[in-house]
């Protein structure tokens, strides 16, 4: 019993030393900087605005290329556009359109990036840049 007794207090006296040589040796600002720094970042997606998904085969870090005037129409601008939805002129319905069209290009992007009637500011589409907006106008007035 003793002997195990021994070699017991022996381990413990030899890990507290070890111990406070580690610690002593390691108190620096760097080391405890070092030790306690984040292991990782949070991300909004306001951070993330324009930067390529690498999963999607981009590089990261550059701008994504605007979403064509069809990619946004489907994605967005269909649900009304497509069905007559709360009195959305169809897209290709000439007889509908012909009077928007008169009111030129910029009155329609207008109306698109600030809302009319009963179409909300960019439609359905929140995460769209303007030029993506207007890709989309130019879109729906070549089906005419």
């Amino acid at each position: 019993m003793s002997l195990l007794r021994n070699l017991l207090l022996a381990g413990v006296a030899a890990a507290s030393l070890s111990g406070m040589a580690y610690a002593a040796n390691d108190m620096s600002s760097e080391a405890i900087a070092e030790r306690t720094k984040p292991v990782g970042s949070v991300y909004t997606a306001k951070d993330l605005e324009g930067i390529v998904d690498t999963a999607a085969g981009g590089t990261g870090g550059e701008p994504a290329e605007p979403r064509s005037g069809e990619a946004v129409f489907n994605a967005a601008c269909s649900a009304c556009h497509a069905t007559g939805a709360a009195g959305a002129p169809i897209k290709g319905d000439a007889a509908a359109w012909g009077p928007r069209v008169a009111q030129g290009r910029d009155t329609l992007v207008n109306h698109a990036l600030n809302g009319f009637n009963a179409m909300p500011p960019r439609g359905a589409c929140g995460n769209c840049s303007d030029e993506e907006i207007a890709n989309a106008v130019d879109y729906m007035m070549d089906a005419i």
